[in-house]
């Protein structure tokens, strides 16, 4: 069976108030877990370019192809970060971050922007002070290890450090962007539940769906009585008795 628009919109009328309730209890309770039981994390950032030896920046000749050589190490670059000889030289020149050297890996975040010599290192924490204060002694300890680890390095520079300081604000949770995840996706799912049911559901109930499912002419129909209907039913017929015996004994 096809069914056209103002068939889909009837269908959606009429499970309106299921619709209703999925998006508020996903959205209320998205809402209550993000802002009351979620932990912020802040994000703390260094910047760092990494040049060959002997490169000659503002010469009288531009050595395209050492540029171009350098912006293909930098994934290079970005592995070096992240080993063991790195991060155990930060564990032991460190121990105030109180991380050991798998934590260190997991917590450190490399990046770079496409066609430039800038690496960018991100640490998240819940503490500001501690994320800014890891990403530092990391940036610190290889400008001064990747000499020695890379041959032909002799020239690193950071170019700003995280300022410990700042007055930062937390980069997750994202309580408006959960919510409005998830009022769609309750959304999609309570649209979902609606069709579902209607396709499931396989029952006549009026007249109208006799005609159209049937193709077959309504002869008579049984309603259906509700408790306030049968009671007003009991008391027209007791009060119908009621007459009759007062009748009865009036003849009498």
């Amino acid at each position: 069976m096809e069914l056209d628009l103002k068939d889909y919109i009837k269908i959606l009328r009429k499970r309106i108030w299921l619709i209703v309730s999925i998006v508020l209890v996903a959205c209320l309770a998205t809402g209550i877990v993000s802002f009351m039981f979620m932990d912020p994390s802040y994000e703390a950032s260094t910047k760092i370019i990494v040049n060959k030896q002997n490169e000659r920046v503002g010469a009288d000749q531009i050595d395209l192809n050492t540029i171009n050589m350098n912006i293909r190490l930098i994934d290079t670059y970005k592995e070096i970060i992240k080993t063991k000889r790195i991060m155990d030289k930060v564990v032991q020149g460190h121990p105030e971050l109180n991380l050991t050297r798998d934590q260190l890996i997991q917590k450190v975040k490399v990046s770079s922007v496409n066609n430039t010599q800038v690496m960018t290192l991100a640490v998240q924490d819940e503490s500001y002070a501690k994320a800014a204060d890891i990403v530092n002694a990391v940036s610190k300890v290889f400008k001064e290890e990747i000499p020695s680890i890379y041959m032909g390095i002799d020239n690193v520079s950071i170019l700003n450090e995280a300022n410990r300081d700042d007055n930062a604000a937390p980069v997750k949770p994202n309580k408006k962007l959960n919510v409005a995840i998830s009022f769609v996706v309750s959304l999609i799912v309570a649209f979902g539940l609606a069709f579902l049911l209607e396709y499931l559901d396989d029952t006549i109930k009026t007249e109208a769906d006799v005609a159209k499912y049937l193709e077959l002419p309504t002869l008579a129909m049984v309603t259906k009585i509700g408790e306030e209907d049968l009671g007003t039913e009991r008391m027209n017929a007791t009060r119908q008795v009621e007459v009759g015996e007062q009748h009865a004994t009036a003849k009498q």
